[in-house]
């Protein structure tokens, strides 16, 4: 198992496989290159304070930053300075913070970025409000949904913008079906049907796994993996109206792989959804942690004029983890791959893994949203609802869900 793949998740081309009667409709994105882009209005580029340096940090989101010429990595501040120390040396980080208030008060920050656990999300993200500063925080924003809630109040109320960290909703493989379907290639949808899962987080965990056993740390593969994974899906197809679900642990005790420790696992490792589209689509789906084989992700999304099947053998995310997109516009047709258009390729040409690669695609959304005064990357509104449709798949009874304004 990779080190780094719990704190990761995976996302998913000229459209071959259209009938003649769809090959007048224009599916190439509208969307700026990162070099068209203006830099931000209020300072070029956006300064970034980073609060907590473990591993997506590490491996995400200090890369992308220094990817993006959009940003530029002021400060940084960890409970173990070392780390924060080991990460200013790496990535030229002029300054290290000696406490949270030090970084979020710093008149040079400009982006706060909410990087430590889950259970200390609600008071790092308060201090950043307080201190005026607009603030990035990792998902799940908190481990409760009033919590959550009232954070959106609080940044709405002091006027700063709020960004969360469900990226895969701004990939290019998502931004494609979003069209795709926007456009008619499936017709009117009849139903929506994902699975995923993976290899972790089964009864053998290694030790930086230990916080996913309690389920108050909101840390499980259903709290993190079943929330990134809802909120792209439905960021493509639309949001269901009810849904009715189970969720299910069916690893009570888990060894801790290097001491042979067995904790208490109350977090869910199953969740099966179902539900209804607002056009009277029905969904299906069903996420899974410990999986010995065969693991990944696929969508399969039926119309009344075709079909999309949207696959990825991990949902990782590393190198070369691409989703693969095949559909079919008629009536007992075989699927064709529908390779991703260049035109939605807009990120600066590295090495980056996949996972990675979405993470900067959020960061490069919400640069222009700074700099042309738009709100399109995720913000707490979409974590809060994403909050309430889990509140709702845990209930266990058809429950309607209510819009987030």
């Amino acid at each position: 198992m990779p080190p780094l793949a719990p704190f990761l998740s995976a996302v998913f081309g000229p459209l071959a496989g259209f009938s003649a009667g769809l090959r007048s409709l224009d599916f190439t994105s509208s969307a700026k290159p990162y070099e068209d882009i203006p830099m931000t209005t209020a300072h070029s580029p956006i300064r970034v304070g980073i609060i907590g340096v473990g591993n997506w940090a590490r491996h995400g989101h200090l890369r992308v930053l220094n990817l993006l010429p959009q940003y530029h990595l002021q400060t940084v501040y960890s409970e173990r300075r070392e780390r924060a120390e080991a990460a200013a040396s790496e990535y030229a980080i002029s300054q290290v913070a000696d406490s949270v208030d030090a970084l979020v008060n710093n008149p040079e920050v400009d982006l706060v970025v909410v990087l430590n656990t889950a259970p200390q999300h609600e008071k790092t993200v308060r201090a950043a409000i307080a201190a005026r500063k607009d603030v990035y925080c990792e998902w799940p924003l908190t481990t409760t949904t009033a919590d959550s809630e009232h954070l959106l109040h609080l940044a709405k109320d002091a006027g700063v913008r709020h960004i969360v960290g469900l990226q895969r909703r701004h990939a290019p493989h998502n931004r494609y079906l979003q069209d795709l379907l926007q456009q008619g290639y499936v017709g009117k949808v009849r139903s929506v049907r994902m699975h995923v899962s993976m290899n972790y987080f089964q009864a053998q965990r290694p030790n930086a796994l230990r916080w996913t056993a309690p389920e108050e740390n909101y840390s499980s593969v259903i709290a993190i993996y079943a929330g990134h994974f809802l909120d792209m899906l439905f960021t493509a197809t639309g949001w269901p109206i009810s849904v009715s679900g189970l969720m299910v642990n069916q690893f009570p005790k888990v060894t801790i792989k290097e001491t042979g420790e067995v904790l208490d696992s109350t977090a869910p490792d199953q969740l099966v959804l179902s539900g209804m589209l607002e056009d009277g689509g029905v969904i299906s789906i069903h996420i899974e942690g410990g999986k010995r084989n065969g693991s990944g992700v696929q969508i399969d999304i039926t119309g009344d004029q075709g079909d999309l099947k949207i696959t990825n053998r991990s949902a990782f995310g590393d190198v070369g983890d691409d989703y693969v997109v095949e559909g079919a516009h008629g009536d007992n047709l075989t699927l064709e791959v529908l390779p991703v258009p260049e035109s939605y390729q807009r990120l600066p040409t590295s090495s980056l893994p996949s996972a990675v690669l979405e993470l900067a695609e959020l960061y490069h959304v919400y640069a222009q949203d700074v700099a042309e005064g738009t709100h399109a990357a995720a913000t707490f509104n979409d974590a809060l609802r994403l909050h309430q449709l889990l509140d709702a798949a845990k209930s266990g009874t058809q429950t309607p869900l209510k819009r987030i304004v």
